[in-house]
């Protein structure tokens, strides 16, 4: 088609963006799947209680991004081969599939804001769960469990106890932190707290950039379309 000026420099800017787009959803279906597998939180979201699995509503904001990822490239690969073909129907239905992606990821922004203290927060109580049950010195049958499970969290997260150091505690810590003084009992409600704020912190930054990507997108696509839809022979 014969566009031409500012259009056709509009037309390859476009063609760029997408494939940004295109290898940032890659990126990110890699991060996502790595924070899928990663051993600190695999470890400890596969612990079981009491018959009560460890809350696993980490693993949420986890399957949307895997989701986003793969969409992500679908998407860029659909906009660089409408952008090339300067097609309006193909730039449509990118801009389509471009409003969706970009609405659900400030839905899914909104959730992690209103929920970025509960994943921590749930794993604290599970932990304390299990922590109530180790220390105490009536023997109660899941003891045994409970001890099993702090001494996971303890050995992935390098922590010990939850920073108080009670009397009651310290007489069974040689037992569930072996190799380690009161000296360098690190908690491990921090610990889960740094953890957790540490990777929603990664998935929201991964988040920023592509809707400031998709922004761009959307606005060079309009231009685009129109300037197609104007171009001489298009009628």
């Amino acid at each position: 088609m014969a566009i031409a000026g500012c259009t056709r420099c509009i037309k390859y800017m476009l063609f760029f963006f997408n494939f940004i787009f295109w290898l940032a959803g890659g990126v990110i279906l890699g991060v996502a799947l790595w924070l899928r597998h990663d051993s600190q939180t695999s470890n400890l979201l596969i612990l079981q209680f009491e018959g009560h699995q460890a809350p696993g509503t980490f693993y949420i904001s986890v399957y949307i991004l895997i989701a986003v990822g793969a969409v992500m490239m679908l998407v860029g690969f659909l906009g660089c081969y409408g952008a090339i073909q300067e097609s309006q129907c193909l730039l449509g239905t990118f801009f389509f599939f471009l409003v969706i992606l970009f609405a659900c990821e400030v839905a899914a922004a909104i959730w992690g804001f209103m929920n970025r203290d509960t994943i921590s927060k749930e794993l604290i109580n599970f932990y304390d769960s299990a922590y109530i049950k180790a220390v105490d010195v009536s023997g109660t049958p899941s003891k045994e469990g409970a001890i099993k499970v702090l001494e996971v969290y303890h050995a992935t997260l390098d922590c010990c106890g939850k920073g108080d150091n009670t009397p009651l505690f310290l007489q069974v810590a040689s037992t569930l932190c072996p190799g380690k003084t009161p000296d360098n009992y690190q908690s491990c409600h921090k610990k889960l707290t740094d953890l957790f704020s540490e990777k929603l912190y990664l998935i929201g930054l991964a988040a920023l950039v592509v809707a400031v990507i998709m922004i761009f997108e959307m606005i060079f696509t309009m231009v685009l379309c129109c300037g197609i839809r104007n171009s001489p022979g298009v009628y």
